[in-house]
């Protein structure tokens, strides 16, 4: 068996390249799904390697933001002038 963190590491270096590809292409609606995606897959991946699946689905508080959410957070976020 793999290390934890060594699977959410690269998980989150796969997304942090997918979310990157969508900002540089202007399409922010699909790194917002990423950014989701990213922290349903984080957490059914810890769920299973602590063999605590019977408590899924776990839902994150919507103000608790992922380091990928807060960026698209950040960059869809309306400029104040």
């Amino acid at each position: 068996m793999t290390r934890l963190i060594d699977d959410l590491t690269t998980l989150h270096d796969g997304y942090v390249a997918a979310v990157n590809a969508a900002v540089a292409a202007d399409d922010l609606d699909r790194a917002d799904r990423l950014a989701t995606e990213y922290d349903e897959e984080a957490i059914t991946m810890i769920a299973v390697h602590e063999g605590r699946t019977h408590l899924l689905p776990i839902r994150r508080p919507r103000d608790a933001d992922s380091g990928l959410r807060s960026r698209i957070r950040r960059l869809t976020a309306p400029r104040v002038a």
